[in-house]
This record gives C-alpha cells, structure tokens and sequence, in this order.
C-alpha cells in the first residue's frame, strides 16, 4: 500500500482508544471492517461508519490491514495464535498490532505471523483517548522497514507522528520506556504542587513559572494534574480518564518487569510501578491518571494526621 492508496482496513478492537482510531481511518476514505466482543461498541462503530464484522476472523478475512487495540498481552497471543485471526487472512496480509504489551508476547506474534505468512508490525501508542479522537497519536513501530513503510499512510491518518524504532518488539521497548519517563513526571508534578499548597502557592502561579522554566514537561503543561492552569486536562473535568490511572499502572508493570530482567538500576521505575498498582487498585480506578494528585495530598494529611497526634502524645 504506497501513499494516498485507499485500502481495506480490518480493526480487532473498538473500545477508548480503537473507536476513534478506527474512525480517524474512516474519515481518511479507508473502508473499516470492526469487531469487538461487546456488542454496544459495534453499535457505536456503525454511527462512525465503520463495517460490523461478525467475528475477528470476519474482520480480517478481507483486509489489506489488520490492526488491533487490545488491553493486554494474553489477549494479542490468544486472538493471533489460538482464535484464528491470522488464519482467516489471506496471505501476506500486514498485521498492526497497537497495544501496549511484553516485548517479548510482542516478539512471539511476530513470529506467529511470519510462520503464517503475513507481515507485522507491533505499534504502540501514546497520546491517549485525546490523541486517538484527534488523529494526534505517536506511534512507536517494531518489525521491518518494508512492512513500516506500508503501514505508514495508515498511521498518519490516526496520527502526527510515527517512529520506526527497530525491529520485532522494538515499538514496544520504546513504549514502556517512555511511559516510565511519564509516570515518573506525572508524580513528581503532583508533588511539586501538593508541595506548592503547603507553601501558599498558588497552582496558576506554579505553573506559569515552571511550564516557561526547566521543570517543563507533558505531565505539566498538557495533562496539568489540578484544575485551571490547562484548560483542555483531566483535572478540570473531574479526572475523567484521558489515560486511566489502570493503564498507566499496567505500562509501567511492564516497564518493572523489564528493569527486573534486565537488572537495571531504576530505582523510582520501580517506585513509580508501585505507586500507580496501589492508586489503580484502590481510589484511582476509572480516573486519569494524573489524580495520582489526591493520592500524594491524602498520605500528606495522613502523615500529618500522625505527626500531630505523635506530638500530643508526647506532650501529655
């Protein structure tokens, strides 16, 4: 497929983030077949105009792509190896995997499909709901220059930017390392400002000093964890998710599990995994990310909470 070639779009997974990729495709003049086990989305897909397949396989059986948008790992192999989907298309069909997964369950799908004849690419993104809705996504593509040049007037309809990173999981690699890079900033902002309340400082005059200075990042100046300084965050629509505080907390799992194999000295990698299980678990499920915010002020004030009552007990 060269570039302005329209063509036959296959699309494994119509939730937060494959909806409006798929309809970014759509809009590009590609003809989308969709499938997702929940049936509500499939229903939504048609109002985007997207073809509703019976099936994964249905979905892919006459396509010149297959992408997929899919939570986790165990689900890609599943639905490669075992349910079929590679099966059904015909041979030499490029397959866009975009879920964040292992890069070694990354690795093993390839493989899958070099052994079923077809090509791969595994591309993750990053931009979240926001950047999937407005074709702004970054996408990290591993596998081989051939198969990222096919895929590429694909990804640039569902994106800005697209980066050919290596080959076979190097997409993934690249994915996992930035969303630490994320995690990190995201609490590090959200200190910072918790730090900032306790000092007097307002969080207009926080940001306006440290998004024009060297404490500048995406956690700050795009997807701002308090409400007010950036209008278009979270923040200032109760946290409802852009990326979900879930997600994040799965990405960086894999990040741990990466620095662990590798033995890599990432010390807040690790602090920051461990952090975002906990708020995932517990008050951060179904909100962005970026409310990490509340987690740091609630063990403040309970920190405080016991230093206070440390100290009368101290007294009597």
């Amino acid at each position: 497929m060269s570039e302005g070639t329209l063509s036959t779009v296959g699309f494994v997974g119509l939730g937060n983030m494959g909806a409006p990729m798929a309809a970014n495709l759509v809009e590009a003049g590609h003809r989308v077949v969709g499938f997702d086990l929940v049936p509500e989305l499939l229903t939504a897909a048609r109002e985007n105009g997207i073809e509703a397949a019976a099936s994964a396989a249905h979905a892919a059986s006459d396509a010149d792509v297959v992408v997929t948008m899919l939570p986790e790992g165990r689900h890609v192999l599943s639905l490669y190896r075992e349910e079929g989907l590679l099966d059904a298309a015909r041979p030499g069909t490029l397959f866009v995997d975009c879920s964040t997964i292992d890069v070694a369950d990354a690795r093993a799908v390839h493989q899958a499909a070099r052994e079923a004849g077809h090509a791969m690419l595994d591309a993750p993104v990053s931009g979240g709901v926001v950047g999937a809705e407005a074709a702004t996504l970054t996408f990290m593509a591993g596998g081989g220059k051939d198969q990222f040049t096919r895929a590429e007037p694909l990804l640039k309809a569902m994106g800005k930017k697209a980066v050919h990173c290596g080959d076979a999981g190097a997409g993934q690699a690249a994915k996992i390392c930035n969303n630490m890079i994320l995690g990190i900033s995201m609490i590090a902002v959200s200190e910072a400002f918790v730090l900032g309340e306790s000092l007097g400082l307002s969080h207009q005059a926080l940001f306006d000093v440290a998004s024009t200075a060297s404490g500048q990042c995406w956690a700050l100046s795009v997807n701002c964890p308090v409400p007010g300084p950036v209008p278009g965050s979270p923040a200032n629509r109760d946290y409802r998710p852009g990326f979900a505080a879930p997600l994040m907390a799965k990405d960086l799992g894999l990040a741990a599990n990466a620095v662990r194999a590798g033995g890599i000295d990432a010390e807040f990698g690790l602090l920051a995994a461990e952090r975002y299980a906990t708020f995932a678990a517990g008050d951060g499920d179904g909100r962005d990310f970026s409310a990490i915010v509340a987690s740091i002020r609630d063990r403040t004030q309970r920190h405080s909470l016991v230093s206070e009552s440390e100290e009368h007990s101290h007294d009597r």
